[in-house]
């Protein structure tokens, strides 16, 4: 009996440390509540750069540039689960938030994403509110959500006990990202927007315009349509919304209609850097 009573105190004593710990981290500079007070105060809204490049050099660099939060991409390039783990741990420790655009939403993907220590997820392709609800889901552990439990990364690179995992991520929930990219997102986006549980949505301009028969050309008439339909939804119920701003006049235009987050991408800067220098010495 002594010997129950002795390890008993001694679990206690870990789960007491470990809240404690979680009520130290639940705000720390690059988490995803402080993201979260950025998106709610900022005037000017927030920067999320999209990482395509499989470096852990380049989010760095991105991070000490200044961006509010890097997406590394598991959709669309060469990026793996390594790269995410070394990408992720690249930007720790500075005030930028790192999350992880899966290629589905299905358990899996978040699942693996979350436990290498990102702070959220983007979803792709949500075409109505039930993904929308399922994507939220794999966010949380039960009974909230359907996460499995095995954070061992995470633990270890974001410094709270992996005995108070779930009270970690009770006080500080994943960030939850939803892209609007089909046309079958735009004619449900009231009750789309209306799902609990989503920090911002993206109205992503290629693939919508791709999925409208008018690939880039953001003048078309439908496109614009389909564009200020979800504007006028998303500024209504006061969601965050944010869109690719590839310049500076882009990003004072969105901000201006009330965007909240304007989007980038690592190879774009890259090249658009490089072309700007080449210039400097072309004849």
């Amino acid at each position: 009996m002594a010997s129950l009573r002795l390890a008993a105190r001694r679990f206690t004593a870990t789960l007491s440390l470990a809240r404690a710990t979680t009520r130290r981290l639940s705000s720390a500079p690059g988490s995803a509540n402080a993201f979260r007070a950025k998106l709610q105060t900022r005037p000017r809204g927030c920067s999320l750069q999209f990482a395509v490049i499989p470096s852990p050099v380049v989010t760095q660099a991105m991070a000490a540039a200044g961006a509010d939060a890097i997406c590394i991409d598991l959709e669309h390039g060469p990026i793996d689960y390594k790269d995410v783990q070394a990408m992720v741990a690249s930007v720790r420790g500075s005030d930028c938030a790192p999350v992880v655009r899966v290629p589905s939403i299905e358990p899996l993907g978040v699942k693996r994403a979350l436990d290498l220590g990102a702070e959220g997820v983007v979803f792709p392709l949500a075409r109505t509110a039930a993904d929308v609800e399922r994507a939220v889901r794999t966010l949380h552990y039960p009974p909230r959500g359907d996460r499995g439990f095995g954070p061992f990364v995470a633990a270890s690179a974001k410094g709270f006990e992996f005995a108070g995992a779930a009270a970690h991520y009770e006080r500080n929930p994943p960030l939850c990202v939803v892209l609007i990219e089909t046309a079958e997102a735009v004619d449900n986006i009231d009750a789309i927007l209306a799902v609990e549980g989503v920090d911002a949505f993206q109205l992503a301009q290629f693939d919508l315009s791709t999925a409208l028969g008018a690939s880039g050309r953001f003048d078309r008439p439908e496109f614009l349509a389909a564009e200020k339909r979800v504007e006028e939804a998303a500024f209504a119920r006061g969601v965050p919304l944010g869109a690719v701003a590839l310049t500076a006049d882009r990003a004072a235009e969105l901000h201006a209609r009330g965007y909240a987050l304007t989007v980038g991408f690592d190879v774009h800067w890259l090249k658009a850097g490089v072309a700007a220098a080449s210039g400097w010495v072309a004849d």
